[in-house]
């Protein structure tokens, strides 16, 4: 299973904000749209960073609410990992698994085309176990 597998099932929405805007209004995001994490992008939808509830934890907690006006640029993360739609769930899960991060943004032709998040992952494993487990079922039973 490719992670375009992942996409094509979700859907490729993804929520983006620029890097100016306040942490602040990037949190109410967040809270509202019920998300983990926010791709920051650039006016061509290049992925200039990621903002998740970790940075925002991360900053307030070591240096108050105050950060809460800064630029999401301050606070993001500029360092992202990101995949493209044929990667398989195996390698993006290995990528989650060592870089400590629940978010990958799907790129394509160096532009954001969708993001893939551990919760994805997760389902679209077990839905496939599940399949496994049927067609193991069907063979016995039919052998």
């Amino acid at each position: 299973m490719t992670v375009r597998t992942i996409l094509e099932e979700k859907g490729y929405d993804v929520q983006t904000i620029g890097p100016d805007v306040k942490v602040r209004d990037a949190t109410h995001m967040l809270a509202e749209k019920r998300i983990g994490a926010i791709v920051v992008t650039d006016a061509e939808r290049r992925v200039v960073g990621i903002l998740s509830e970790r940075d925002v934890v991360r900053v307030v907690g070591v240096d108050g609410p105050g950060r809460l006006d800064d630029p999401v640029s301050a606070v993001m993360t500029t360092k992202v990992v990101t995949c493209d739609g044929n990667e398989t769930v195996h390698q993006i899960m290995e990528q989650m698994t060592a870089g400590r991060f629940r978010h990958l943004p799907v790129v394509q032709g160096g532009k954001l085309v969708g993001i893939v998040s551990i919760g994805d992952v997760v389902k679209h494993r077990l839905a496939e176990m599940e399949r496994e487990s049927h067609q193991l079922r069907e063979y016995i039973m039919t052998a």
